[in-house]
């Protein structure tokens, strides 16, 4: 309807299901255990307790329930809204995860840090979309977390998911074997009487550098290597991205703009 807020744009935090991670995870689990033959790497590297920033690469439609349910805690992962608008968006609703409109993703961030300040974990892909899974690129969602809510922020990398050659909507066969790594948490310190903009320039700087170091040591550990191209240009656009693109974020609430 002509004029009408997308479900990701008037998402609110009382709308996310607290207890959907404590099923949804178990679900993600047996995907990645039975289903699949997932090897999960570094795992004591996300903290126990309190908030947490989970980052990873994206290069498969499957890396999102191969992320949550590879976790030690339960998780709300930044989801692209048309998830929740398919048949199965009930589920996503259910699991606790969180819509983005893919123009728009201040609502979502907004929730995301609401959560954080609760002290639960918070999964964001900062690509933004599939792609090789470098991390050549990161955009500014994340940052904008870590900088507003000061919960560490541990690099993840998806690999197997999608190799060289496969389709864009590649969905991994039974028992194909996949790896998560979880890295070492990233430091965020910007100098003292840093602006507001040179502590996101700071924070994109240190998660960019600290997650595609991370990528790298994954790829040497596991022997599988990235994708050769971001996406097979014959299906490029096909199929929907676990999340969309979180280009322009404002100040957190209280703040000016600088």
């Amino acid at each position: 309807m002509a004029g009408r807020t997308s479900r990701g744009q008037r998402v609110r935090p009382e709308d996310i299901y607290r207890w959907g991670p404590v099923w949804s995870r178990r679900v993600g689990w047996v995907l990645d255990h039975v289903w699949w033959s997932t090897e999960v790497h570094g795992a004591d590297n996300v903290p126990t307790s309190g908030p947490v920033i989970i980052a990873s690469n994206h290069t498969g439609i499957v890396d999102g329930p191969v992320l949550h349910g590879a976790l030690p805690r339960g998780s709300h992962v930044l989801v692209k809204q048309e998830f929740f608008d398919s048949r199965i968006g009930f589920l996503m609703t259910w699991a606790g995860q969180i819509p983005v409109d893919r123009a728009s993703g201040r609502a979502a961030l907004a929730v995301a840090k609401a959560l954080l300040d609760e002290g639960r974990v918070v999964g964001i892909f900062p690509e933004g979309t599939r792609g090789r899974g470098d991390v050549s690129e990161v955009r500014a969602g994340v940052a904008w977390l870590a900088v507003n809510t000061g919960a560490p922020v541990v690099p993840a990398a998806c690999l197997g998911t999608r190799r060289s050659g496969d389709r864009r909507g590649y969905v991994p066969p039974p028992r194909a074997r996949l790896h998560v790594a979880f890295g070492e948490p990233i430091t965020i310190s910007p100098p003292d009487g840093a602006s507001r903009r040179e502590r996101m320039s700071h924070a994109m700087d240190a998660i960019g550098a600290g997650l595609a170091a991370h990528v790298a040591s994954a790829v040497a550990l596991t022997g599988v290597a990235l994708p050769a191209s971001a996406s097979d240009p014959t299906t490029a656009g096909s199929g929907p991205d676990p999340v969309g693109p979180i280009d322009s974020v404002g100040p957190a609430p209280g703040e000016k703009e600088e």
